[in-house]
Parts: C-alpha cells; sequence; structure tokens
C-alpha cells in the first residue's frame, strides 16, 4: 500500500529534495566558473549539443513506464521487474542507434564535432534509465531522503572528477567524465538505498497495461523537453557553437536556483498529489499553497540574478565570457517569469489530467521552438533570449488557465494569488538595478556592486513580503510550529 499522504510527509520530503539540490547548487556555483575558465566556449557547446540528444533519447527510451509506477496503488513486484527489464532493453537499442548515428545526429544540430562525443555518450542512457525504477519504489514510499544523500555524494564526486581532469588539461573530457562518474555513482546509490534486486520476471501483459498512461506521460515529457533544450539547437544551428557554449554556460548556471527549488519540489509534488487523487479540496488547498512557497522561494533568485547579471558575469566566469552577460541575465528573468507554473506539472500529471497537461506542453513547445528561432534570425543570440521571455509569459497565462479551470478555480483569482509573489520579486530586482545603476561611480568593483545588490535585495524582498503576504507567512509560521508541539507533548 501507498503510505499516507499529509503535510508533515510533504514538508519532510521536499526539505530533503532541496537540501539535496542546494548542495548541488554550491557545488555547481563552484564548479561551473572554474570549467567556464578552463574551458573554451567551443567546448562547452560541444558538450551540451551532444548531452542533449543523450538526454532526448533517454528520456523517450522510458516511455514513461516509471510514472506510470510511482502512482499505482499496490507495488505488485511481477509489474516492477517487468519494467525494469523494459527500459533496460529500450536503452540498450537507443545507446546502439545513437553510436551508429551519432555522425547524422552532429550534422543535424549543426555540430559535426559534436559526433565522437556522442559516441562515448550513448552509453550514459542504460546508466541513466538503469536506475529509474529503483527511484520510482522510493517516489512511491515517498522516502526522498535516501535519494536525496545518493544525489548529493554523486554530484560531488563527479564535480571533483572534472575540476580536477580539468585541471590537468583534459579539455572537454572533463565534462564527459563528470556525467559518467555521477551517473555511475547514483546508479548504485538507487539499488542499494530501495533495496530492490531485479529478477529474470517479464510479463509483457503487465508493462501494457501501464502503457497507457505511460504513453500519454511521455508525449507530454518530449514536448517539455523540446521546450527546454529547443533554444540550444536552434543557437547552435542558427548561431555556431561558440554561441552554443555561451548559451550553455550562462544556462547551467541561471538554472542552479530551479535545480534547488523547483525540481526538489516537483519530484516529491507528482506522488503527493497522486496521493490526494480522491480528496478534491485538500489537493486544491496543496496546490496554491505550494505555488505559493515555492514562488516566494525562487522568484526572488531569479529577478536577484537578472539584477546582478553584469557584474555576475564578469565576476564568476572570466572576461572570455563578459560578453554574454545579457544572456545570463534574460534567461534568469525568462525562468524567473515561470515561477508560478512550478507545481503545475506534478499537479497535472498527479491529478489525472493527462490531455490537458499533453497538449499544454505540445504548444508551449511549438510557442518555444519558433520565438527563439525568429530572435535568433532577427536579432541574435540576445534577441532569441528576449523572445524567449516573450513567449514565457504568454505560456504563464496559458497554463494557469488549464490548470485553475481543471482545478474549479477562478482564473484570475488563481493568477493573481499565485503570481503575486513573483511580482514582488521584480519590483525588488528594478529596483536593486536602478540602485546599482545610480551608484555605479561609488561601486566599480563587480564583487562590491554584487555583494550591495544582494544586500539591499534582500532587505527589500523581505519587507514587500511582510507586507503582501503575511497570511502566507502566517500559514508557513503555524506549519513550522505545529511540529514542535507535538514533539514537547510527546515528551511531556
Amino acid at each position: 500500500m501507498r503510505p499516507a499522504v499529509n503535510v508533515k510527509s510533504v514538508t519532510s520530503n521536499v526539505g530533503w529534495s532541496i537540501l539535496s539540490k542546494t548542495s548541488t547548487f554550491g557545488l555547481k556555483f563552484v564548479t561551473v566558473p572554474i570549467l567556464a575558465r578552463l574551458l573554451s566556449p567551443q567546448e562547452f557547446g560541444a558538450v551540451a549539443v551532444a548531452l542533449t540528444v543523450v538526454q532526448f533519447l533517454a528520456m523517450i527510451g522510458g516511455a514513461g513506464l516509471t510514472s506510470a509506477l510511482v502512482i499505482q496503488r499496490d507495488e505488485n513486484m511481477e509489474t516492477v521487474h517487468s519494467v525494469f527489464w523494459a527500459n533496460l532493453a529500450i536503452s540498450c537499442l537507443m545507446a546502439l542507434g545513437l553510436f551508429l548515428s551519432a555522425d547524422l545526429f552532429a550534422a543535424f544540430l549543426g555540430a559535426p564535432e559534436a559526433a565522437p562525443l556522442l559516441r562515448v555518450m550513448s552509453f550514459l542512457i542504460p546508466l541513466q534509465l538503469g536506475g529509474d525504477v529503483a527511484y520510482a519504489l522510493l517516489a512511491r514510499r515517498m522516502n526522498f531522503s535516501k535519494d536525496a544523500v545518493w544525489s548529493m555524494i554523486s554530484e560531488s564526486l563527479g564535480a571533483v572528477v572534472a575540476v580536477v581532469m580539468a585541471l590537468f588539461g583534459w579539455g572537454v573530457w572533463a565534462l564527459m567524465a563528470q556525467l559518467f562518474v555521477s551517473a555511475l555513482v547514483r546508479l548504485c546509490g538507487l539499488f542499494a538505498v530501495s533495496h530492490y534486486r531485479p529478477r529474470l520476471v517479464f510479463q509483457l501483459r503487465r508493462v501494457l497495461a501501464l502503457s497507457r498512461f505511460s504513453l500519454g506521460m511521455m508525449g507530454s515529457e518530449v514536448a517539455n523537453f523540446i521546450t527546454f533544450q529547443s533554444p540550444m539547437v536552434v543557437v547552435s544551428r542558427a548561431l555556431g557553437l561558440a554561441d552554443a557554449g555561451a548559451y550553455s554556460a550562462a544556462n547551467r548556471f541561471a538554472s542552479i536556483p530551479n535545480q534547488i527549488v523547483l525540481s526538489a519540489v516537483m519530484g516529491v509534488l507528482f506522488p503527493a498529489f497522486s496521493g490526494m487523487m480522491d480528496d478534491r479540496e485538500r489537493r486544491s488547498q496543496a496546490l496554491m499553497f505550494s505555488t505559493q512557497v515555492t514562488t516566494v522561494l525562487l522568484a526572488p533568485m531569479m529577478f536577484g540574478l537578472w539584477a546582478v547579471a553584469e557584474p555576475a558575469m564578469r565576476v564568476l566566469f572570466g572576461p572570455q565570457w563578459a560578453y554574454a552577460w545579457p544572456v545570463l541575465g534574460l534567461l534568469a528573468l525568462s525562468k524567473g517569469i515561470l515561477t508560478p507554473c512550478s507545481t503545475f506539472i506534478p499537479y497535472l500529471k498527479g491529478a489525472g489530467h493527462g490531455r490537458a497537461l499533453f497538449w499544454s506542453a505540445i504548444i508551449r513547445a511549438v510557442a518555444t521552438t519558433a520565438a527563439v528561432a525568429y530572435g535568433a534570425s532577427t536579432g541574435g543570440l540576445t534577441g532569441a533570449m528576449i523572445w524567449l521571455c516573450i513567449v514565457n509569459g504568454l505560456t504563464l497565462i496559458g497554463y494557469s488557465r488549464v490548470v485553475f479551470r481543471a482545478d474549479g478555480r477562478p482564473f484570475l483569482k488563481g493568477l493573481a494569488i499565485s503570481s503575486r509573489p513573483m511580482l514582488t520579486a521584480f519590483v525588488m530586482a528594478l529596483a536593486v538595478r536602478l540602485l546599482l545603476n545610480a551608484g555605479a561611480e561609488l561601486l566599480p568593483n563587480p564583487v562590491l556592486q554584487i555583494l550591495a545588490g544582494a544586500a539591499c535585495g534582500g532587505v527589500i524582498y523581505a519587507g514587500l513580503i511582510f507586507l503582501t503576504e503575511r497570511p502566507l507567512l502566517l500559514k508557513i509560521h503555524q506549519l513550522v510550529k505545529k511540529p514542535r508541539q507535538d514533539r514537547t507533548q510527546g515528551t511531556g
């Protein structure tokens, strides 16, 4: 049976996931700038383009079967084993196809130099898919603490290996080693903590029984993947590997706050919303509360990075990347616009609105690809990022309409409540940017500019949030206070 889903279990698991992502943030905060100084934009671009293909094939290779495992009421081991062997067989076929067709894929992406990397990276596909079943079992059991520990260990070892190899002149292979070390260590860790041991059991009918849900999920995941990765492909084909490398470096750094909060929350909320399938009122309350909390946490990081993008690019990445600071700022801005959508995808998945999720993802993928392509053709890399911001603003409105309609909540009211912390964060960031521009002569050092911007932004945002989100803050305080009271009563 599935474990009970309540505020305590969700909060605990979100906490563990955020701890995991925070450790990853700390590592990438250090390693991405170091690697950017040791490697060229072309090397970053080659690995980023190759990784796009590998991630896409790994995603469709799983066919959404492990997501289907998460929402099953009972943990049937015959089904689990069948999914494992189906995943493994598909992933091996994907890897073989990529290995043999590496030149074709690299040419299509406008990066023929990446073909040798694609051949090596094809072996990542079985490594990534091999642990999906073990992770699905942990997600079903709402046991994210164990996954969090191994995520931290795998990311740490991968980062250390990459930096050491880059220092010794291994170039692009340092990035490759980071991917393989992290994937292998996490694979071993997932099997260890889930206590899952594959057995030679395969029943096709059990796999087919999951396919209706899994194929729908795969379709939406493919569309979401295209949304996130199409800018890299468009930039590589239209503008070359140097601009692709600049985009990759800026996107890696701008995505760090997302990896801390967004990916941690989404991973927990999918099984949590699934566990509330039969309780619409509780699910609706959880949707709004989780949306507000994640926006309060994530929006100031993204908009704050936009405010200090210019000095941040010079300090963190060095002079060879200084020209790309508008790209970093616009990427942070584009991600900040979408912060209220942080809980929408897991809500639609967990509440069983697969069709709405699928068509929303398709429309978003087409719009994003078209907008970035138009921007790249008319305004280069900066133009592509401007159009990405525009299409993300439209995406916020579209996703909000779909989700609040599915939830039975008035659209404008839901949009106002969920987006209010985002608008507050934007006001803060705008104030910080104006203050930094006004005090440019007093703070010529970029390090001082970043520190001053962070300090001013923190004070301004804290004051604005206290004024605009007092009911939310009170609710959070009550949730934090209740476990303490329970512990006190238990020991009394």
